[in-house]
């Protein structure tokens, strides 16, 4: 039998995904932005780690981290995040026998997806990937639309012009 090994690398870049264990109508991530937010600045002051790009969706996340030089443990870091973001929100959640047997809260899957990033065009894609998302599950018709994305900091910062993404207005189109 096969088990799985997470790829470790001190200093890294990393991609991940991360979702709700219940993600049918569910919008718990935005309803509760704020906690998930100060999860995250919590858990940066005692375990620091660069958020590159992030986009945070109803119901699951994209983030690019960069770790620090000496340092490969980002499951520490997630499983700390997903604690203290479920600490601070109600119990409104259905929780399974086999999460109540283990005195979990039913908010999270346990698993999350992790890549390491290769090389500068990998990294531009999953940034692109990051910031295109809320268009591709329709919650934005632009990226600019969503305001739960590091999109806004990368157009200041003059890497995305306003439209990118945006759908295309020709006037007597049939792509209206």
């Amino acid at each position: 039998m096969r088990t799985y090994q997470r790829l470790r690398i001190d200093g890294a870049c990393y991609f991940f995904t991360v979702n709700l264990a219940e993600r049918e109508g569910n919008h718990l991530l935005i309803q509760h932005i704020e906690h998930l937010r100060e999860a995250f600045r919590q858990i940066r002051q005692d375990h620091p780690f660069e958020i590159d790009a992030i986009v945070i969706l109803p119901e699951h996340l994209h983030y690019i981290w960069q770790l620090p030089p000496d340092d490969s443990d980002y499951s520490t870091r997630w499983r700390l995040i997903k604690t203290r973001f479920s600490i601070a929100i109600p119990k409104t959640e259905r929780i399974s026998k086999s999460r109540i047997r283990k005195s979990e809260r039913g908010i999270w899957q346990r698993r999350y997806w992790e890549h390491a990033i290769r090389d500068q065009r990998d990294y531009q894609n999953h940034v692109d990937y990051i910031h295109y998302n809320p268009v591709k599950h329709g919650h934005a018709k632009a990226a600019r639309d969503w305001p739960y994305s590091s999109f806004h900091l990368w157009l200041k910062r003059g890497y995305y012009h306003a439209d990118w993404c945006a759908p295309l207005n020709i006037a007597g189109s049939s792509w209206e």
